[in-house]
């Protein structure tokens, strides 16, 4: 019983996507809510999204460092982290910080909101709650969330270049001569549009699991929970389609129309 209406609740969510995909091609976007809410996903979840990427570039040169210079393979390290952190941790490890931080946040407000009648005051109010609450942060998940991938792989190729010179005397120059060759443009685009797809999920998901909060305070809490572990569900499930897309041979096809690579 449990599952089913938690599958219910994950199709109520995609549904909820496709009225806001509706809302936005009307013109229907409050501007003053959507900034506000991309200040907070975006700005509020900098730092901790800064010392993340240093941390897991710097962990990951540290465990590929050793053995690749004992293959006498030292030129390659930077491209190899530049690949590993566009293409799968840079995306991904932001987007379960932004589900940990912003898609409880989302299911926590909106849950409260539901219990304490304030969702039903807005419609009395006239006001569609998907239009006032739900797209603004939707479309503030799916600005930010690139954006915020982008400076993690900065970050993080950076904490990776600083082991590579402290610790094992690779050259600055070498390490970003090794990420020039190895890194495509079409890797970062392709971060970029996990990244888009990932903060739709997690502002799709945390504001359904909101609306349908019901059992006070305790149903809060456990919305806002369920949000959070659905969220990562859906991060890591769409992941690894994404990846078969974007870097099978449908990839390659795309990154050549596109790029003309």
């Amino acid at each position: 019983m449990a599952i089913l209406r938690w599958l219910l609740k994950l199709m109520q969510s995609f549904l909820v996507l496709g009225k806001v995909v509706t809302l936005l091609l009307r013109g229907r976007l409050h501007r003053r809510n959507t900034i506000e809410q991309m200040a907070i996903v975006g700005t509020g979840s900098l730092v901790i999204t800064l010392i993340t990427a240093l941390f897991v570039g710097a962990v990951f040169t540290i465990q590929v460092a050793k053995e690749f210079i004992n293959f006498g393979a030292q030129g390659a390290i930077g491209g190899v982290l530049a690949i590993a952190i566009t293409r799968e941790l840079a995306p991904v490890l932001t987007a379960v910080i932004i589900a940990g931080r912003i898609g409880s946040a989302f299911a926590a407000e909106i849950g409260t909101m539901e219990v304490t009648e304030q969702i039903d005051a807005l419609y009395i109010l006239r006001t569609d709650p998907l239009d006032y609450l739900v797209t603004p942060r939707l479309v503030a998940c799916v600005l930010m969330m690139p954006l915020l991938t982008i400076v993690a792989i900065f970050t993080g190729l950076s904490g990776g270049m600083l082991i590579a010179q402290g610790l094992y005397s690779i050259s600055r120059d070498t390490f970003l001569d090794s990420v020039q060759r190895f890194l495509a443009t079409w890797d970062i685009v392709s971060a970029m549009i996990k990244a888009g797809v990932f903060g739709a999920l997690i502002a799709a998901i945390g504001t359904t699991w909101g609306l349908t909060t019901t059992g006070g305070a305790k149903g809060v809490g456990e919305s806002t929970t369920a949000a959070v572990v659905t969220s990562l569900l859906a991060i890591f499930s769409s992941n690894f389609f994404l990846s078969w897309v974007l870097f099978g041979a449908i990839g390659s096809t795309l990154s050549r129309g596109l790029l003309g690579s």
